[in-house]
């Protein structure tokens, strides 16, 4: 059972001035040095270094860059980035651009998705749409890679990107020094064993998406996007066990993508 993408629109901004990327680099995940080779993937987090976003970074010219994100995020991103910038010689506004995504060769105006490259590419433009059922193959890839979404297993105030795979996906740089909640995401990279994540797992039969995975009769987590009898579960490691099931379905831990 995959999310609808229907109902989750993107928006486009665009961040531009002589200071744009250097206004980014404090702030974000991921190092806005990779804008030169291409599309970044990265997120903004809270103080306390949970999830508020997760975007794509594009280069647009040498002053600019634009933030592709989930739509529904979008005023809240802007209204954080407009209280962050202060002084810096920056202009945060719509793009009013559409989204493209596709498989195969990756057009001359396209970007290669930077998470994996079996999820294609994005490009930019006024007026873009793309098929149905190219949009339902990236999803179905989306959940067989671990990949998660934002709204479903991206939740904001709730997730810690470690836990969601971030750094196996290339969303955070270790390297890049700080930025807005570096301090918790490090911590837990070197000083501590994660004891909750998100896992593949196979699932027998569709179950909605946000079911209690049970263990022993023990909540062990639940389970969310689903496509072609495999999951994405958020998981407690010390709970997962040999017979767990989310509702009718019976549930088990697959090998790492």
């Amino acid at each position: 059972m995959l999310p609808d993408q229907t109902q989750r629109p993107r928006t486009v901004l665009r961040i531009s001035g002589p200071e744009a990327r250097d206004f980014l680099q404090g702030l974000i995940t991921n190092d806005t040095k990779r804008l030169d080779a291409g599309a970044v993937y990265s997120a903004l987090l809270t103080p306390q270094g949970k999830y508020m976003s997760d975007f794509f970074l594009i280069p647009d010219g040498p002053d600019a860059v634009l933030m592709d994100l989930p739509g529904g995020q979008a005023a809240a991103v802007a209204q954080k980035l407009a209280m962050y910038k202060l002084r810096a010689k920056v202009a945060i506004e719509p793009a009013e651009l559409s989204v493209e995504r596709g498989l195969g060769p990756v057009p001359a105006d396209g970007f290669a998705d930077p998470r994996h490259p079996d999820l294609g590419w994005r490009r930019y433009g006024t007026d873009l749409a793309e098929s149905p059922e190219v949009a339902q193959e990236i999803e179905a890839r989306r959940v067989k890679l671990a990949v998660p979404e934002a709204g479903v297993e991206l939740i904001p105030d709730d997730t810690y990107i470690l836990e969601v795979g971030f750094d196996r996906l290339n969303g955070v740089d270790f390297r890049k020094g700080c930025f807005v909640g570096q301090e918790i995401v490090a911590r837990m990279k070197h000083k501590l064993e994660l004891r909750k994540g998100l896992k593949r797992v196979s699932v027998s039969e569709p179950v909605p998406v946000g079911t209690e995975i049970l263990s022993g009769g023990v909540t062990a987590g639940t389970l969310y996007s689903q496509a072609e009898g495999t999951g994405l579960a958020f998981l407690r490691f010390d709970r997962v066990g040999d017979a767990m099931t989310a509702g009718a379905a019976s549930v088990a831990v697959l090998e790492e993508a």
